[in-house]
């Protein structure tokens, strides 16, 4: 995000923090936040996706938000955190650096552990008026296996994750987006391995193009959504992005749907 954006961003987690409003209550609309805070709707929704993702907004309806109710659980207290004693690196280039880490667990004798770091990652479903999403078909040599995957790609040091969003998407395929949403945050290998992921939700596009990155591309083809659980279950699904992702779409679309039923 920008420094509006997450200026904005900012002030409203702060209020959600603060208590400004009671568990339940409805949030704001987009038009009066858009109105009060002076910033773009796509640049809000981007704001008010991660306060979704990180549990301090629900999505009821079609830009609809409210405050989440009461959770039955609490934070564990007295669980004390892992501590590091040190750092050293076994191998190190521009895609991916080994370490051995000098850590000591609550309660157990500390120990060296391997930690790989791998890049920031930024991943886009891109969803058109047909409920299709934009996809290539491609041949990933490690698993020796075809399968459908989202566009993505590197964030590059300094880059806004969204803009790395747009630029592989368009590298990729030759569509570009008409909007962007920022949807989740997440680390696929947590246990050993650091390469944060961001998950974009793109709706509508534009050909511009043919693909420019032609070892990335493969084939392209807007797929059904509805064919989405059945290509899942076939295991031609490949990378957590893409699951992770399209299972976001289909988990939003079945709670607006139970909302809207209600």
């Amino acid at each position: 995000m920008g420094p509006k954006t997450t200026k904005v961003y900012e002030t409203l987690r702060a209020r959600l923090a603060a208590g400004e409003y009671a568990p339940g209550d409805k949030f704001p609309s987009e038009r009066t936040l858009v109105e009060e805070l002076g910033i773009g709707r796509t640049a809000l929704r981007q704001v008010l996706a991660r306060l979704v993702s990180e549990g301090l907004l629900e999505v009821r309806g079609r830009s609809s938000y409210r405050v989440p109710g009461a959770v039955s659980v609490e934070r564990p207290e007295g669980v004390e955190p892992w501590r590091i004693h040190g750092e050293r690196d076994v191998y190190d280039n521009r895609w991916v650096k080994l370490q051995l880490w000098d850590v000591e667990p609550p309660g157990v004798k500390r120990f060296e552990h391997h930690v790989v770091r791998l890049h920031h990652v930024a991943v886009t479903a891109v969803i058109d008026d047909q409920d299709r999403v934009l996809m290539m078909w491609r041949y990933r040599f490690v698993p020796k296996q075809f399968g459908w995957e989202l566009p993505g790609g590197i964030v590059d040091q300094g880059e806004d994750p969204a803009d790395t969003a747009l630029r592989e998407t368009v590298e990729e395929t030759g569509w570009r987006p008409k909007s962007l949403e920022h949807v989740v945050s997440y680390q696929p290998m947590v246990g050993m391995v650091d390469s944060p992921h961001e998950i974009f939700v793109g709706h509508g596009a534009e050909k511009v193009g043919e693909p420019t990155d032609l070892e990335e591309a493969g084939h392209i083809e807007w797929v059904p959504l509805a064919d989405i659980p059945g290509l899942m279950a076939r295991g031609e699904l490949l990378g957590s992005g893409t699951l992770v992702a399209l299972l976001h779409i289909l988990a939003a679309r079945r709670t607006q749907g139970l909302t809207t039923a209600q």
